[in-house]
């Protein structure tokens, strides 16, 4: 019986959507998901943030190994086994949940997951270059970005919902508060009062809120009252065993604080240098300072639980206006001792609200670890689903081979590899590239966010919470994707050195919008949100030529380990600026800052003189050869 042949090339949207899919996933489900599903299950922000963020590790370190995955196997075996490993740490994750020490378990899964994803990743973006000519590179490169977000979208919206709907279908029915704010109302501040309608007595057992409409002032209030309205509140839930009491940190008075070296000597003289030559323009803050109104919910259980037994209630947002927050009272243990007590949570309106609006905010009591547990198991299976669906469609590429000849040294041969990348001809001219090409959007991206809600007064637009995620989460991730998808396009048509100039330009020209809106301060949302969709859009235009380089710079034999590398060098672009964007930001103020970011468009073009890339990259061949 003849051998089935493989097939060395199959269309690239039966595999390339699917694969970078698949990549995103993991990484979303580490950095975002881990951190709503630890909190959900009552740990503490303190070991959420210190544990989860270092689940991020394995991304940055990923360049270190990455050599081994040139050297043992090929790129289609890598993936496929990744997969589904990827899919046995999910499914350790799903077991491990309802384990009394499920915390330290979850977190020995979470590595292996991370560490099994960044390993895919390597894998994915070299059978990339491998399973795709240099046109259909050029032409996807737009369109796996897109699927990439997807995933990030998928598991921070649809996999949270996923989890909500079994946590809601396996408890309590959820209690629902409407929060509105009303521009006309007093801004008095009260605690509930409990009606007395004998719901202690009821037979059927739910929470039940007082009161079940609240109405919020949107007149603002002294930051003091709002401070101790909230001692109030976390004291008494803390008394009455509704939340678990904190650890305090009470630093000794009598302690001199001592200044690093660094501060002393170098970004403290700094700071009043620049203070002194760029004197940044900024209104002083009024010492008796005002925040958004709050009000004050009490939620009690209507009948004693079973001994033994805690019930929690999750309260979060729902729908609606999320410039109306919650503040404390996200998580409340309901038990035999303070059943019959009122628990309290507090909501806040955002000082810049003007005008009437409402939110819901949803409580949530069922089975926690039960819904999170059936959530990582569906996502297991479906990992495992990825694994034997690739194995089918993932084409043969003849390129795909092992580049480690048989009695070669491993350990040689992986240093070989990795310093190969270095001994590239101009080899400064492309890590100046990696390094700079995105160094004003790393200080601009990390600053958009406070400049748009910081107030007016501060040099700030002065947006609620609600405009700005409107305004990023949906216009801005719509002009990002098209920008990317059209760069890829247009790359494929012309050619990646016909578009890096265009590309170039349109990175960072654009961030005179910023400038703008930083010395005009518009009020009319429109013109805001357009100035924002114009920097999104050229960002994803102008980043199709940072991701194009990276694969033409990786051509040759260490095709894979060298992108990898080249990542890594991507995202020390990124964290270096990001990293002091805040504090020169705070020096100088907001306008001098975005005048900053477009000056440094000058260190980014620098490279773009002496890099020389072969006209015809990224055009369609007259005749290509499949296997090639």
């Amino acid at each position: 019986m003849l051998k089935r042949m493989k097939k060395t090339t199959r269309n690239p949207w039966l595999w390339l959507p699917t694969l970078y899919f698949a990549e995103g996933l993991p990484y979303v489900v580490a950095m975002t998901v881990a951190v709503i599903m630890f909190k959900r299950l009552g740990i503490s922000n303190t070991d959420i943030a210190l544990y989860t963020s270092w689940l991020y590790l394995p991304w940055v370190i990923k360049p270190l190994w990455s050599p081994m995955v040139d050297l043992l196997k090929t790129k289609r075996w890598w993936i496929i086994f990744m997969q589904l490993l990827i899919g046995a740490g999910l499914g350790g994750i799903a077991l491990a949940i309802p384990l009394p020490l499920f915390f330290k378990v979850t977190l020995i899964f979470m590595w292996l997951l991370a560490f099994s994803s960044a390993t895919h990743d390597i894998a994915a973006d070299g059978f990339y270059m491998l399973g795709l000519n240099e046109h259909q590179q050029t032409y996807f490169v737009g369109i796996r970005s897109t699927f990439y977000r997807i995933a990030m979208i998928t598991g921070q919206g649809l996999l949270i919902i996923l989890a909500g709907f079994f946590e809601t279908s396996t408890g309590l029915p959820p209690i629902e508060i409407n929060a509105v704010t009303n521009t006309s109302y007093s801004n008095n501040i009260l605690l509930p009062e409990i009606s007395q309608n004998n719901e202690s007595k009821s037979k059927n057992t739910f929470f039940a809120a007082f009161p079940q409409q609240v109405v919020l002032s949107t007149q603002n209030i002294p930051q003091g009252k709002l401070d101790s309205i909230r001692a109030i509140v976390v004291q008494h839930n803390q008394i009455n065993g509704f939340v678990q009491l904190g650890k305090e940190m009470h630093p000794s008075s009598s302690r001199k604080e001592q200044l690093s070296w660094w501060t002393e000597n170098i970004s403290n003289p700094l700071k009043k240098f620049l203070t002194d030559k760029v004197n940044a323009k900024v209104k002083p803050v009024s010492i008796n300072s005002l925040t958004g109104n709050i009000a004050v919910v009490a939620i009690k259980l209507t009948t004693k639980p079973e001994v033994d037994k805690e019930m929690v209630l999750n309260m979060k947002f729902q729908r609606g206006d999320n410039s109306i927050k919650l503040v404390e009272g996200d998580r409340l243990a309901f038990n035999r001792s303070n059943w019959d007590k009122p628990a309290y949570i507090l909501l806040q309106a955002d000082s810049k609200l003007n005008h009437s609006t409402e939110a819901i905010f949803k409580g949530i009591s069922g089975n926690i670890h039960l819904a999170w547990s059936i959530t990582f198991l569906i996502l297991a299976g479906l990992f495992v689903l990825f694994s034997f669906y690739h194995r089918l469609l993932l084409p043969y590429p003849t390129s795909d081979q092992l580049v480690r000849r048989e009695g070669q040294n491993l350990i040689n041969e992986f240093f070989k590899t990795f310093a190969s990348f270095f001994k590239r001809k101009n080899i400064g001219v492309i890590i100046s590239f990696l390094l700079l090409y995105r160094v004003g959007e790393a200080q601009l991206i990390k600053m958009a966010y406070p400049f748009m809600l910081d107030p007016r007064q501060l040099g700030g637009l002065g947006l609620t919470t609600g405009d700005v995620g409107l305004i990023y989460g949906t216009f801005g991730i719509l002009a990002l994707t098209t920008g990317g998808i059209l760069g890829g396009i247009a790359a494929s048509q012309k050619g990646f050195k016909y578009w890096l100039w265009w590309m170039v330009l349109a990175i960072n020209l654009p961030h005179m919008a910023y400038v703008y809106l930083a010395y005009v301060q518009p009020e009319n949302y429109l013109t805001i949100s357009l100035c924002v969709v114009v920097e999104q859009f050229s960002y994803g235009f102008g980043f199709t030529a940072y991701m194009l380089y990276m694969i033409y710079i990786s051509e040759g034999k260490h095709k894979t380990a060298h992108f990898a590398i080249a990542t890594g060098f991507m995202a020390l672009g990124m964290m270096i600026p990001g990293m002091f964007s805040g504090w020169l930001q705070d020096v100088i103020g907001y306008r001098n800052f975005f005048v900053w970011v477009m000056l440094c468009m000058i260190p980014a073009i620098i490279p773009v003189f002496f890099i020389n890339v072969k006209p015809e990259f990224g055009l369609k061949k007259q005749e290509y050869l499949p296997s090639e």
